[in-house]
């Protein structure tokens, strides 16, 4: 095996240890069934989100405080895989399991009074997600 090859699968052993630990970092997703936006989610969002992403200048572009914009996400792209709330940036984002402590949600401190979410909303945000994020 040469030396590039090698570092190569040095480097993909590396990157895959990673994701599998923010996998398992994540809490799980609630067993509640029929999870909406509307009743269960948006109250939510509502008390850590919406403060900063809604409105004229909702930050990132990201406006949290309707279901179409959670959907259409950021400026940067989706952040919900609708089915699959282990890959979508939200999740990731809320439950502070990224490398980058910038893309943690809400960020500590902040200025609008926002609490991390519990692992109990975030595994609400999950099951939502998984059922399809409706």
């Amino acid at each position: 095996m040469t030396l590039t090859k090698i570092t190569f699968a040095a480097l993909a052993a590396a990157f895959s240890f990673n994701l599998a630990a923010t996998a398992a970092d994540l809490p799980p997703a609630a067993t509640k069934t029929g999870v909406t936006y509307a009743t269960d989610i948006k109250p939510i969002f509502d008390a850590n989100c919406a403060k900063c992403h809604s409105g004229d200048r909702a930050k990132a572009k990201l406006h949290m405080d309707t279901l179409e914009g959670v959907l259409k996400g950021t400026k940067m792209g989706k952040i919900v895989n609708a089915g699959d709330s282990a890959n979508s940036f939200i999740v990731k984002s809320i439950a502070h399991a990224t490398s980058e402590k910038d893309e943690w949600m809400p960020p500590t401190p902040n200025k609008a009074g926002a609490k991390t979410l519990t692992p109990e909303e975030i595994g609400l945000v999950r099951a939502w997600i998984d059922q399809g994020a409706k």
